[in-house]
């Protein structure tokens, strides 16, 4: 069956991790409201401007009046006891009135003009209190906005992602990871598989590391209904045809690559020209049981039958004269070296079937085989995917456009294999348009080397001795400096898997059993059908399978502090540690910790696929939630005001992958009305009225 289309305009990522990063910053404490103060009585200081105008001007008056009432009384009262004459106490009287009079006109006017003040005081001080109640209202108003932007602010940092995705650039061929132990390699080589199990793209992985690195990738695919290709050198080589239906040219490099990876350095252009006059004899299809008959017709007697040689019996007399003809005079020695390396791969593709294709292929070796032997067979799968990826024509063909890479090519144990088929390998990528993940065990020349090469993304794991964490974080150094921080999730679920993830099960089959308690039959609960390749899986779907299939998932989950929202008042950096990336750093690095060299400068990533289950994380990467937000705000920081708190202005928080939270997980609790964290009621019914801030 071919490769299921992806639809036109989807785009192709490669995750190789998830970085932690708090992108809105924390909204501070809530706006104080405003102070109304003590509101002005009108009339109360009108009285008292009145007190003050009748204190300045009305008491001289009074005590005038006062002074002549008590003067014109004392006349009225000396004249009847004979003290004064009537004629002095009449004049002493009429006098005391005479002065009184314009006394009493300057009072009353006085007090016409008090009440006139005082009318004009109260209209002032009216005046003045409407403006100072509607400067009130306004700041009010004002604080009403402030404190609904802060709210809007508490919730997008309260439910903003924490775990952004870490992918490939665009322009990115192949991906060289140097170090990682076993368990890094199995979550790394899971993440990859999420990739392309998420739009259907294709995966195949050739393991030389002979351990069980690809269990949980496996164990991951089934539960996504894709039954995956699995072939473990060399016992099934019979059944593999990688290799087989290509042409004599191809076929001759790579069996004359294989040659010299078994042996010293020699000399493999005369091999590949040997094996290219045997073709031209035998067929450009002649399987190699007929290739090594036909090495071992040159090295055989013309009158020797060799009849219990069943390689050699497969020519006939003719085509063993014809063959000693085209190969006359070639070395006979290298005639017999070169059988005898190639004599291990006799017997590929005799028993090969035509079967589907499968959207996850897996190539490894055994681990009883050995380390030369893992060098040969992966030298042959490496070899016979480089021609099948490389485009065709002529060796330096021109570089394919770079678009959406659905299909990926993983190498584990990088290292074992000549620098040779690194080299082919990486320009099969740049021409091909697939995209190659080169892993080595050791920060080796090989990939160090090609670390400032264009389009190569180099990412650092945990080394294993000084020397190679020097070599590495040297070339760390020289790709930037940053502040790198790691989480404590990191250390801790990497502390809790450890070699779990890649412990060999007793029975090579039971993961395949342990699946058939979700797939008792060739069908799944929802109809879909185990099948060799799927379209493309929805993220919540893999959030599932992430978590039910991967002992990463399991891990991860289990942490229900990793995806507790941040809290308002708190600071998110109590949940990670700085990291320096020296060769100390290097050499205690947790197993799923990498150290990606971007464009931007390295990046400390996490590996570990179980991430994706945190309600936190999101398939969008930093830059992605950067751009978007500001987009959204119209302009280049647009999301935060002048005194660095974010504005009111629809905070923008990309949606995050997350399946409904566990009971052991807390659900994010929304900012209430008082600023701290509270549950919000139903919306039910029409708003409530807006809160009047005066009321105390």
């Amino acid at each position: 069956m071919p490769p299921t289309p992806r639809p036109e305009g989807a785009t192709a990522r490669t995750y190789v991790g998830w970085r932690y990063a708090v992108l809105l910053p924390p909204p501070g404490p809530p706006p104080r409201r405003p102070d109304p103060g003590e509101a002005d009585d009108p009339a109360r200081a009108a009285r008292e401007a009145r007190h003050e105008a009748e204190d300045r001007t009305d008491r001289p008056l009074y005590i005038a009046l006062s002074g002549l009432g008590a003067f014109a009384l004392l006349c009225l009262v000396l004249w009847p006891l004979r003290v004064l004459p009537a004629t002095l106490a009449v004049g002493g009287v009429a006098a005391c009135a005479a002065i009184a009079v314009p006394l009493v006109i300057a009072l009353v006017q006085s007090r016409q003009v008090a009440v006139q003040r005082v009318e004009s005081v109260r209209e002032r001080l009216a005046a003045e209190s409407e403006a100072r109640e509607l400067a009130l209202h306004a700041r009010l108003d004002g604080h009403a906005r402030e404190h609904t932007a802060w709210q809007a602010a508490c919730r997008a940092f309260e439910a903003q992602p924490l775990w952004h995705g870490v992918t490939a650039p665009p322009d990115t061929d192949a991906i060289l990871v140097v170090g990682g132990a076993d368990a890094g390699w199995s979550a790394l080589l899971t993440t990859i598989g999420v990739s392309r199990l998420r739009e259907g793209g294709d995966l195949t992985v050739v393991d030389l590391t002979g351990h069980s690195v690809t269990r949980d990738l496996v164990r991951l695919a089934r539960r996504c209904a894709v039954a995956p290709r699995r072939w473990v050198l060399p016992a099934d080589l019979p059944s593999m045809t990688l290799g087989t239906d290509l042409d004599a040219g191809q076929r001759a490099r790579i069996l004359s690559a294989v040659a010299a990876a078994s042996g010293g350095a020699d000399d493999t252009d005369a091999d590949e020209t040997l094996l290219l006059r045997l073709m031209e004899v035998l067929g450009p299809r002649a399987a190699i049981a007929e290739l090594i008959g036909g090495l071992r017709a040159l090295i055989t007697p013309e009158d020797d039958a060799a009849e219990d040689d069943a390689a050699l019996a497969l020519l006939t007399p003719g085509q063993r004269a014809r063959v000693r003809e085209r190969c006359a005079g070639g070395p006979w020695d290298r005639a017999w070296e070169l059988e005898r390396r190639l004599s291990p791969f006799e017997a590929v593709g005799t028993r090969a079937e035509e079967g589907e294709y499968s959207q996850v292929k897996i190539i490894s070796t055994d681990r009883a085989s050995g380390e030369v032997a893992a060098r040969v067979y992966g030298t042959y799968a490496v070899a016979a995917l480089s021609e099948l990826l490389e485009a065709p024509g002529v060796p330096g063909a021109a570089r394919r456009p770079r678009g959406p890479r659905g299909r990926t090519v993983v190498v584990c144990g990088a290292e074992t294999l000549p620098e040779g088929e690194i080299e082919q390998v990486l320009s099969a990528a740049g021409t091909g348009g697939v995209e190659v993940v080169l892993m080595f065990r050791d920060a080796v020349p090989a990939a160090l080397d090609r670390f400032s090469a264009p389009g190569l993304l180099p990412v650092v794991m945990r080394q294993r001795d000084p020397g190679a964490a020097a070599a590495a974080a040297t070339a760390v150094a020289a790709s930037g400096n940053g502040g790198l921080a790691l989480h404590r999730l990191t250390e801790r679920v990497a502390e809790e898997v450890g070699d779990t993830a890649v412990t060999p099960e007793e029975d090579p089959d039971a993961e395949v059993v342990a699946d058939d308690r979700y797939f008792a039959s060739p069908h799944t609960e929802s109809g879909a059908v185990i099948r060799s390749a799927a379209a493309a899986v929805a993220p919540l779907d893999l959030v599932r399978h992430v978590r039910s299939a991967t002992v990463w998932g399991e891990a991860t989950s289990s942490h229900g502090w990793a995806a507790a929202p941040l809290d308002t008042g708190g600071d998110p950096a109590h949940r990670t540690r700085p990291f320096t990336p020296d060769a100390a750093g290097l050499l205690s690095l947790p197993a799923t910790a990498a150290v990606v060299l971007g464009p931007g400068g390295p990046v400390l990533a996490d590996t570990n696929p179980g991430i994706l289950t945190l309600s936190t994380a999101t398939l969008a990467t930093v830059d992605d939630s950067r751009t978007s937000g500001d987009e959204s705000d119209g302009a280049p920081g647009a999301g935060t005001g002048g005194q660095g708190r974010p504005r009111a202005v629809r905070p923008r928080v990309l949606p995050t992958v997350a399946v409904p939270d566990t009971p052991d997980r807390a659900a994010p609790a929304p900012a209430g009305t008082d600023g701290a964290p509270g549950r919000v009621p139903p919306n039910l019914g029409p708003p409530p009225e807006r809160l009047d801030w005066r009321v105390r």
